[in-house]
């Protein structure tokens, strides 16, 4: 009694893998300019950051095209957990660029160098930074609403840019005003130790979910609220167990019900149960298996 989820959405979710893309690529140009008018260590940081971006939006919209496919004769699940390799591998870029930024920094801070053209490098990074969060706010929501765990890596990792290009840009302008040079590499320290904590926060996420993670306790706390109902009819339910692989679940459980009912009757109770699941986590994918009440196999 499997009802399997409905693919036909997720091929959408590619388009706004092109649209991270599209957005990395502009604002790789514009930080690239930016650091090319300035100087500055930490608009350098803001750049490498924005490469990790493009880099991380190839390898999103590979997995997506993958998770979009059906299930087939050898992945009878579906293919939805190819989206924790992207997350995944976005979230290792992310330390990566965090560790290039803190030698690039730390570098810069031995031997720190007067900045130029401040005011035209600024309003440049600021430019590129309203690309990234206006398109991180976009994958960032549809990642949400789709439960697509490849697309919400990318938006945290932009919203990562976002806020590595505002502590640069703060501190860019704070070495105009103050003539303080190492203030530049110091900022661009404090944002790649802001950044690990987002890595870490990516990858743990992508093995909790190639681990067979359970569902979240929200949608748990649904399953619970659809089957009460039930119980109080003198239902029983065990051996529930939930998974998620990218953005389906997975919802097995034993249905007992009284050993005197016909198989015609429980099987329209099970069917019944499955289609209230799916009404309430309209993602998931139901197996139920029928036991009798006071079966051998229940003690």
């Amino acid at each position: 009694m499997k009802e399997p989820v409905s693919k036909s959405a997720r091929g959408s979710l590619t388009q706004f893998a092109w649209i991270s893309i599209a957005a990395a690529a502009i604002t790789i140009v514009l930080k690239a300019v930016a650091y090319g008018l300035t100087g500055s260590v930490g608009l350098l940081s803001d750049a490498i950051e924005s490469l990790v971006n493009l880099v991380g939006g190839i390898m999103a919209l590979a997995m997506l095209t993958v998770a979009a496919r059906p299930a087939d004769e050898d992945h009878a699940f579906g293919h939805g957990k190819a989206e924790y390799f992207s997350s995944g591998v976005e979230g290792t870029l992310i330390l990566i660029a965090a560790v290039t930024i803190g030698i690039t920094s730390v570098e810069r801070l031995i031997t720190p160098r007067p900045l130029e053209q401040v005011g035209l490098g600024l309003v440049v990074s600021v430019g590129a930074s309203l690309i990234n969060l206006g398109v991180a706010l976009l994958l960032l929501r549809v990642g949400r609403q789709r439960k697509s765990i490849a697309l919400e890596a990318n938006a945290h990792h932009l919203m990562t840019d976002v806020w590595t290009s505002v502590g640069v840009i703060v501190g860019v302008g704070a070495v105009a005003i103050t003539g303080w040079q190492r203030l530049d590499p110091i900022v661009a320290i404090a944002v790649a130790a802001n950044i690990v904590w987002t890595g870490f926060g990516i990858v743990r996420q992508s093995i909790s979910g190639l681990m067979d993670a359970s569902l979240s306790p929200e949608d748990l706390r649904l399953i619970e609220e659809v089957l009460e109902p039930h119980r109080k009819n003198g239902l029983r339910f065990q051996a529930l167990r939930t998974r998620r692989a990218g953005a389906t679940g997975f919802v097995t459980m034993d249905v007992l019900v009284p050993g005197d009912w016909t198989v015609e009757r429980g099987h329209e109770l099970a069917e019944g149960i499955e289609v209230d699941l799916r009404r309430a986590l309209p993602d998931v994918t139901v197996l139920t298996h029928l036991e009798p009440l006071k079966s051998p196999t229940q003690g």
